[in-house]
């Protein structure tokens, strides 16, 4: 820019003393005024330019967020992130997978586990020793009361609740051979089940929900139990599958955010997907 152009700009900008005005850029992809540049004028009304005004972009923040690694585990994260981005579209999720015990061990029964720590244990340890803000559970999965020094900041709206049982193509309840054999760990699940057909075989199975539908393709079951909010998440819903009458497990379909019990911070960001108020 020439001497007389730069006085022209100069002319342009002055203002009273004081004020500071804003030259702004219109990105229209993004539909944002970004700042590029701000003069300021002395009261003599010479023009300082001043380079500490920080693009928007700069206000981004990535949050450590701890979680179990499985497949169902990762998309419950993306979930969670695509949920708080609408409110604020700043952050971003660093995660941390983690193997707990119940991932390792792949021949403990589940039916007296309920509402234990067996899938949480190792998140919480290491959550509370600073590794990560926040971390994100199936709330079906926590225990009845968290570690000292954790809580829950959000339950979110979830989706489905219902138990189904997934079959193979072309099977229904009614033509599966007696005794059919179905994979399931839970004992409500065992119950809502055998009130449908009392010859049914119920088999513990263990595993991520994709190694659970390999045992039925393999025919070593003849129908898996599931969520249907897990299928949802995993693009499954093309599977056959019925809807399983009865109970469900308390807050199934729901995801839990939880933060350290000293993270105001933490609580006040995720308060919008924070559904526990709202009846």
């Amino acid at each position: 820019m020439n001497s007389s152009a730069k006085l022209d700009f100069v002319r342009f900008c002055a203002q009273p003393p004081g004020r500071e005005p804003l030259m702004r850029n219109f990105n229209s992809q993004e539909g944002l005024f970004k700042p590029i540049l701000r003069i300021k004028i002395t009261p003599e009304g010479l023009p300082i330019q001043d380079s500490g005004y920080k693009n928007v972009q700069s206000r981004a923040k990535t949050i450590l967020v701890g979680s179990r690694s499985s497949p169902l585990s990762r998309a419950q994260v993306r979930e969670v992130l695509e949920s708080l981005q609408r409110f604020h579209p700043e952050i971003n999720f660093d995660p941390v997978w983690i193997e707990t015990r119940g991932d390792l061990d792949q021949t403990t029964s589940l039916r007296a586990l309920e509402k234990t720590d067996f899938f949480t244990q190792e998140i919480e340890e290491r959550q509370l020793n600073g590794e990560f803000e926040i971390s994100i559970h199936s709330a079906k999965d926590l225990p009845e009361e968290l570690r000292l020094g954790l809580r829950v900041v959000a339950l979110t709206q979830g989706l489905d609740p219902s138990d189904v049982l997934v079959m193979r193509e072309g099977d229904t309840m009614e033509s599966l051979a007696s005794p059919a054999r179905i994979g399931t760990s839970s004992a409500r699940r065992e119950h809502n089940l055998l009130a449908l057909r009392s010859d049914l075989q119920c088999v513990d199975i263990r595993g991520p929900i994709q190694k659970r539908l390999e045992l039925l393709e393999e025919k070593y079951v003849d129908g898996v139990v599931v969520a249907e909010a897990a299928l949802i998440r995993l693009k499954l819903t093309h599977l056959n599958r019925i809807v399983i009458p009865g109970e469900c497990a308390r807050h199934q379909g729901q995801l839990a955010v939880v933060a350290r019990l000293d993270d105001h911070a933490s609580a006040t960001l995720f308060s919008s997907l924070d559904t526990r108020g709202l009846l």
